[in-house]
């Protein structure tokens, strides 16, 4: 299949198919005698395996760690558990910052009386 019907079958568009053989995320499409990309099965599984990591949020260092992983049936298993703890750590500190930023957005909303006067604690934290 070309690299449209390969986007479509895979979910994953053709400008970041192009874009994860640049940066040998994954390999290149075989090309057909006139130049075009062909992709098999075998390169669907792999473009489906990148797309779910993205969405849960894996940086492209850790999809290819994880792809050599996959592709290692000598793995250990502890090797991919010890990269998706990692993950669940930094995503843990993420939400922690988020939440710290929520709560101060909102109290310094809740500061703010939101009328006409130009008083805004929002602006005077801002500024600092």
């Amino acid at each position: 299949m070309n690299i449209g019907q390969a986007a479509t079958a895979s979910g994953v568009s053709a400008k970041m198919i192009r874009y994860y053989e640049s940066i040998a995320l994954i390999p290149a499409g075989k090309r057909s005698e006139a130049g075009y990309r062909i992709y098999g099965d075998n390169d669907l599984h792999t473009l489906r395996f990148v797309k779910r990591a993205r969405a849960l949020g894996f940086s492209l260092d850790q999809i290819r760690d994880l792809l050599s992983l996959w592709q290692n049936k000598e793995r250990a298993s502890a090797d991919v558990k010890t990269i998706a703890l990692g993950h669940v750590a930094e995503l843990n500190q993420r939400i922690a910052q988020l939440t710290e930023m929520r709560d101060t957005l909102q109290t310094l909303a809740g500061c703010c009386h939101g009328d006409h006067r130009p008083d805004c604690p929002i602006l005077q934290t801002l500024a600092g």
